[in-house]
């Protein structure tokens, strides 16, 4: 009863906020979405199959980043704000407290299944099978060397390991306001610089100034949030290795391959039973404040959670997404159903 009450207030706020009257409070006949360019090729099918099944307009899906989408999203409520935003990492503090300022106060969370951070590179390239350190030794900023921590000198694998291919070092990857690039630094870098006794003995704030600080001097590159542009790049050039989720090597499977992360390569199985050491979930946020007034936006949130859609053979699975255990998307929906607001750091 308390969350059905708080929906409805929800709702009134948002007519309020969209104008006086229903004319304007409809004043926008599209859903508007934005958020991670992980979650989006996923939230782009679900977009394309409820136009197929309605026969209505398709939802705007824009791929701003995670960080983009959560500014976005949480700068308030009405016609001008997104209805909802993708997430390749959960919202953060900074982030729900900016939402809660701007009177956003009604956010409920949906986990949607899990996704394999992978670095891929072409069928034409080396196979390749990297640990977390010698990946943060190829894209840190500053490095561990004979027990100094300094700049990196590292300009190709060989100089890392000389068991690594001969080749320069060039890595194609998310920016910083990407949920990827955050996700990337923390299920990688972070255990990376773990494994240097220089690095690991700072504390605090001087530690993650080095394993945070990606390389600005070539051998990273930020590609943008357009995923697609790196599978481009990396089917023109043999040499050059490309991080982005599971879905977009599950998808250009036939000319990329995966770069197996300490022995292990990001598939399904892997990626499901955790054994894939850079899996994290995926998640989208609705403003509830939005259900009711933006025409088809309650419709377009159950599709989503539905079993054709999230659910194990669903068209979701297909396009590479882990799906959730039977419990844990029937909790999901319920959550979606109550308009449950996501009060984490309340």
């Amino acid at each position: 009863m308390k969350t059905a009450l708080y929906a409805s207030a929800a709702a009134l706020a948002v007519v309020a906020a969209f104008g006086a009257t229903a004319a304007n409070a409809q004043s926008r006949d599209q859903i508007r979405i934005v958020g991670s360019s992980t979650v989006f090729p996923y939230t782009q099918a679900v977009a394309e199959q409820f136009s197929a099944m309605t026969g209505g307009t398709a939802p705007v899906v824009e791929g701003t980043g995670t960080g983009g989408g959560m500014r976005i999203f949480c700068e308030g409520v009405g016609t001008e704000y997104p209805d909802i935003t993708g997430a390749s990492r959960p919202m953060t503090r900074s982030e729900y407290d900016a939402c809660i300022a701007n009177g956003v106060d009604s956010v409920t969370e949906v986990l949607i299944g899990y996704d394999g951070l992978s670095i891929a590179i072409s069928q034409d390239g080396a196979d390749m099978d990297l640990t977390k350190a010698q990946i943060f030794q190829a894209l840190a900023a500053k490095v561990e060397i004979d027990g100094e921590i300094v700049d990196n000198p590292y300009r190709r694998w060989s100089d890392i390991d000389a068991s690594l291919p001969d080749m320069e070092i060039e890595v194609l990857g998310p920016p910083p306001t990407s949920g990827t690039r955050d996700a990337f630094v923390e299920l990688v870098m972070h255990p990376g610089c773990a494994a240097f006794p220089a690095i690991a003995a700072l504390e605090g704030d001087e530690r993650r100034n080095v394993c945070d600080r990606m390389r600005q001097d070539g051998p990273f590159i930020e590609a943008g949030e357009n995923d697609n542009l790196i599978v481009q790049r990396l089917n023109a050039d043999s040499g050059v290795l490309g991080i982005f989720g599971y879905s977009f090597l599950y998808e250009n499977q036939d000319t990329l391959k995966p770069v197996l992360i300490e022995g292990v390569e990001p598939n399904e199985d892997t990626i499901g039973d955790g054994s894939y050491g850079v899996a994290r979930p995926l998640f989208f946020y609705i403003k509830n404040a939005h259900r009711g007034v933006i025409p088809g936006l309650e419709e377009f949130v159950t599709e989503y959670v539905s079993e054709d859609s999230f659910g194990p053979g669903g068209y979701l699975e297909e396009r590479g997404l882990i799906a959730l255990s039977d419990e844990d998307r029937e909790a999901t929906r319920q959550r979606v159903a109550a308009g449950e607001h996501f009060d984490r750091y309340q």
